[in-house]
């Protein structure tokens, strides 16, 4: 009878350890704690002398956070950090064997928290993020959230396709199928996203002397962003203003969100041997590297996620839809496009790394439908051109190469509906109406009658945005007097090249013009486009 008794007693007391029986054999320090506050959530990491079992609760008073970290205890030099965003206060003390940290914040912020294991200068860390009441973790991908739906051009029965995230409206590219978008006013700034990389609890890679990129990131980008204002036609936002920490992905959905018609990723290059030396730029290669460097540097930037700290358990597996989109889609062939001018204008500031544009699989670059490249303004690691980086008016003349490039590209390739196509199109004087005519095109016909749903489906990222490579004949300016320069002003707005899929009633809706109107100006007797040709869109 004893012998049960005592067996039940054993399993009992083995029953009320097993909750902290991780901990057990590890007693990981807290040994420092710090904030970063960003836009969209509030970030406390803890640093950690090693693995550590806790749990999180709300505190018994409004607006506080309990962290309980088994068999643990507080360093005696730990230094509770200052006020920030969400985060008021903390304290910390001991509650039985384990370490106690009560963080005060804002009486609405939502918590979450989990644990990350060393990567680059960190070791094991406890993150605590705080976002406004309500508002969900902005790296977090729930079901249904998978992106965009494509645009599909007007056919008699088309597909249905689900809408999963809402329209991309007056951009032209992805709108959800049945909605009409809004009239394009013909005048609209092209917007360009310019991507700081790193920040926050990510440094990035470091100088010689200690410059860390995430500095020279967002010095260049706000230098950038603050050229792009200044020129006509043109409106820059930054993904990030501040230092604080964004995750990969949500970087390009920022853009996306934006409505961004390309975006642009800063960076300062990092390699293991010092002497390596040159501006580059990227482009995402869903295939391969071009180098064993860009192996190496997109397997460094793509660790940022683990540096900067993003919980593993909200990944979803739609990677490879994302890039078969890309592969055959206009954003990827576009981003070649911006990448070669991009790079031209690096190579009149200084010699470039190599003397194309490489390609590694950076996945800052997948956005499915917004041009994207990756700009690494010099190597970090080379003490010559880390000393330019600290260079106010060096960052002056990088960020004004990138504009170059930028621009040049816009002013080649304008977007419909923007005031680079309509100084395209007041350049172009009157002849485009009879050049739509007798431009050469494709064999292939669209109509409203005969529109082939499955090829509008497959062409749909490109169906809303001009071909990278339009024939340089194909427009021709004659606008020999000033009265031929006056009637292209007044009606011409704009001008488009018809792609596959594409349909007369589906381009008179995305410009806010009639069929009619669209017929007369293209000087057209029945309702079929030619793919290749190109139309004028009249102002009224």
């Amino acid at each position: 009878m004893w012998g049960i008794t005592s067996k039940l007693g054993l399993i009992a007391c083995v029953a009320a350890v097993t909750a902290l029986a991780p901990a057990m054999g590890v007693a990981a320090d807290v040994k420092a704690a710090r904030v970063w506050a960003g836009p969209e959530y509030t970030r406390v990491v803890f640093d950690l002398s090693g693995p550590a079992t806790y749990k999180m609760s709300q505190g018994d008073v409004p607006g506080t956070v309990v962290l309980d970290i088994a068999g643990s205890s507080v360093s005696g030099d730990f230094s509770a950090p200052g006020a920030q965003g969400l985060f008021k206060s903390m304290s910390s003390g001991k509650q039985g064997g384990n370490a106690r940290m009560t963080a005060k914040v804002d009486t609405q912020a939502k918590p979450k928290s989990f644990l990350l294991k060393p990567a680059g200068d960190y070791g094991y860390r406890l993150v605590l993020d705080l976002y406004p009441g309500g508002q969900s973790d902005p790296g977090d991908n729930s079901p249904g959230d998978s992106g965009d739906t494509p645009a599909v051009a007007d056919a008699p029965t088309p597909p249905p396709a689900p809408v999963t995230r809402s329209s991309r409206g007056s951009r032209g590219r992805a709108v959800a199928p049945g909605k009409v978008p809004p009239p394009l006013t013909g005048e609209r700034k092209v917007i360009v996203a310019i991507d700081p990389g790193h920040g926050g609890e990510d440094p990035g890679a470091r100088g010689a002397t200690g410059l860390r990129e995430k500095d020279v990131t967002l010095q260049v980008g706000r230098e950038l962003a603050d050229q792009i204002n200044r020129q006509p036609g043109m409106q820059a936002f930054l993904t990030r203003t501040g230092d604080y920490f964004i995750p990969l992905k949500r970087r390009y959905e920022i853009a996306r969100e934006h409505n961004a018609d390309m975006f642009v990723s800063i960076h300062a290059d990092a390699f293991k041997n010092s002497d390596a030396k040159g501006s580059s730029v990227w482009v995402l290669s869903p295939r391969g590297k071009t180098s064993e460097a860009a192996r190496w540097l997109a397997d460094r930037e793509n660790r940022a996620d683990l540096v900067g700290g993003v919980s593993l358990d909200d990944k979803d597996d739609s990677l490879a839809a994302v890039l078969l989109d890309l592969q055959q889609g206009y954003a990827m062939q576009a981003s070649e496009s911006i990448a070669g001018n991009v790079l031209k204008a690096l190579g009149r500031l200084g010699p470039t790394h190599r003397g194309y544009v490489e390609r590694a699989n950076f996945v800052v670059l997948r956005s499915p439908d917004v041009p994207s490249i990756l700009v690494e303004t010099a190597f970090i690691t080379n003490p010559a051109e880390e000393r330019r980086l600290r260079d106010d008016s060096h960052r002056r003349e990088l960020a004004t190469a990138v504009l170059g490039g930028v621009r040049n590209y816009f002013e080649s390739m304008p977007p419909p509906g923007t005031w680079f196509a309509a100084q395209a199109a007041r350049r172009n004087g009157t002849s485009l109406a009879s050049t739509a005519a007798s431009a050469p095109a494709a064999p292939a016909v669209a109509s409203d009658a005969n529109a082939v749903a499955s090829d509008a489906v497959k062409s749909a990222s490109r169906a809303v945005a001009p071909e990278p490579k339009a024939p340089k004949t194909s427009v021709v300016a004659r606008a020999d007097t000033p009265k031929s320069r006056g009637r292209a002003d007044d009606n011409v707005r704009d001008v488009h090249r018809v792609t596959r899929g594409e349909t007369l009633t589906g381009i008179a809706q995305q410009y806010g013009v009639s069929v009619g109107a669209l017929k007369l100006a293209n000087k057209m007797t029945d309702n079929n486009v030619r793919i290749g040709s190109i139309m004028v869109i009249p102002s009224g």
